[in-house]
């Protein structure tokens, strides 16, 4: 059910433009790198040079594939290749090559946590083409600059049906996308790069009325700002609808200086762009064996690796954490694997691991630990061995590369957790002919008495005793 703002039912819908991964454009084997300098990537086809033909890249195609098998969309087994024509200094040829009538993927659908429900969008398609050159305006003296290195780049537009009724909805389909595209590897995901844009089509209505004129906000590059986008644009239009005013249908921009939407340019129509097939493209042909191949080489996917992890015992929460990235779900697994309490590992991956990781401001998932060590380290909490303070000392040993064994890193530093039984039974014995005070307390029902035998106890064994043993060892002579 959507909630009304001020009375209004907001509608949205998504156009993603994600960048795929591919070493070379979509229709030449010009690089796709980032950051290089301007022009220095593009070649006689990207320029539109006379005489050259686009030749389709087949990992490009692979990606869409690979998309469409995530979403439980069609994979078109012939699609085409149309003209979009419009005329933009940074566009060489005059039209943009896109997919229109009949995309390569059909169908589909995302799902969404917003809270406790859970949304399902639907797509309507998602279709290769390439992307634009792009136009420079500052440090030119008042004039513009073109560079055309992201000319050609391979992408991927996923469209989805006017399913959204919220920022809030709309934000977590968004964040649910990129986790898909990045999890199965076609996309880099990195929003600041523009290799993840966003364009969200917001309209207002009354409950039951026909849909609204929507108007697009382009180029959303951060989720933060996307949230205040939507909000912004869903009071606007509410505001000019209550004065009187009509809302035009237009391409609008978010500025985050002000927090606000400004209009750029009339929005247009499918009509205006006079699409007509590619006359140089023959029709993309992808035979069932290939749909085949692909999805088996498919990870899992993350809502079936997130159910498989509260299976385990985790909670939603953790398993959401632990599905952010497939790194991340795999190291995971990996150490369940070699033997770790799904629950410690969850908790050390999303605590210890994560917080160093954080601290040296890295900006992918690798540890300085692996799987196996980490579990090797997490069993030795398990069995009493090791204290979880002591474990952190083992830890940051073994996260600066001080030893690559557990057992030989607690051996080094002192740490085993001892004494043995009858060395902890004679302690208890001599902090409780030392206070007895104490024990009369606890026996007497003051459970904070308690609590102070077995800090004593602790502190006999200069922390090297097991909590969960001393409570135990003590209950009993309590008894």
């Amino acid at each position: 059910m959507s909630s009304l703002v001020h009375g209004y039912e907001v509608v949205i819908g998504f156009e993603t433009h994600a960048q795929l991964a591919t070493h070379s454009k979509i229709f030449s084997r010009a690089p796709t790198a980032f950051g290089a300098p301007p022009n220095t990537q593009a070649c006689a086809v990207d320029l539109a040079l006379p005489g050259t033909l686009p030749v389709m890249n087949r990992a490009a195609v692979e990606c869409a594939i690979q998309f469409g098998l995530a979403v439980g969309a069609t994979v078109a087994p012939r699609s085409v290749f149309a003209r979009k024509n419009y005329f933009y200094p940074d566009l060489p040829k005059g039209y943009q090559i896109s997919q229109y009538e009949t995309p390569v993927v059909q169908g589909g659908h995302v799902e969404c946590w917003v809270g406790d429900t859970l949304h399902t969008v639907r797509l309507v398609r998602a279709h290769l083409e390439e992307d634009a050159g792009k136009s420079l305006h500052e440090d030119f003296a008042g004039q513009s600059g073109i560079d055309l290195n992201r000319a050609g780049t391979p992408l991927l537009e996923i469209v989805t049906e006017p399913d959204m009724r919220s920022a809030d909805e709309a934000v977590a389909y968004a964040k649910a996308l990129h986790q898909l595209v990045t999890w199965i590897g076609i996309c880099d995901g990195n929003m600041q790069e523009g290799s993840f844009r966003c364009d969200a089509n917001v309209s207002v209505r009354k409950p039951g009325a026909a849909l609204g004129t929507r108007r697009e906000i382009k180029n959303l590059n951060s989720f933060k700002f996307m949230q205040q986008a939507i909000e912004f644009e869903t009071q606007w239009q509410i505001e000019q609808l209550e004065d009187g005013r009509s809302i035009q249908q237009a391409t609008v921009l978010f500025d985050p200086a002000s927090g606000q939407t400004r209009a750029m340019r009339s929005k247009e129509d499918a009509a205006d762009y006079r699409y007509f097939p590619d006359p140089d493209l023959p029709p993309l042909v992808i035979a069932p064996d290939w749909v085949e191949q692909v999805r088996a080489a498919l990870p899992e996917l993350p809502p079936q690796k997130r159910q498989r992890f509260i299976e385990w015992g985790l909670s939603r929460n953790e398993a959401d954490a632990l599905t952010q990235n497939l790194a991340v779900a795999s190291y995971f697994e990996a150490a369940v694997r070699h033997g770790a309490t799904a629950k410690l590992a969850s908790n050390w991956i999303l605590g210890e691991v994560a917080r160093r990781l954080n601290a040296a401001g890295a900006s992918a998932f690798q540890p300085a630990v692996d799987a196996a060590r980490l579990a090797q380290l997490l069993a030795r909490i398990a069995d009493g061995s090791l204290s979880n303070n002591a474990a952190r000392q083992v830890f940051d040993a073994l996260w600066r590369g001080e030893s690559e064994d557990v057992d030989a890193q607690i051996a080094a530093l002192g740490l085993h957790q001892g004494p043995d039984s009858s060395a902890l039974d004679a302690l208890i014995d001599t902090v409780l002919a030392a206070h007895p005070q104490s024990v009369a307390e606890f026996r007497a029902g003051k459970e904070k008495a308690f609590n102070a035998l077995v800090g004593q106890v602790m502190k006999a064994s200069q922390g090297k005793a097991h909590p969960q043993q001393v409570n135990e060892r003590l209950r009993s002579k309590l008894a």
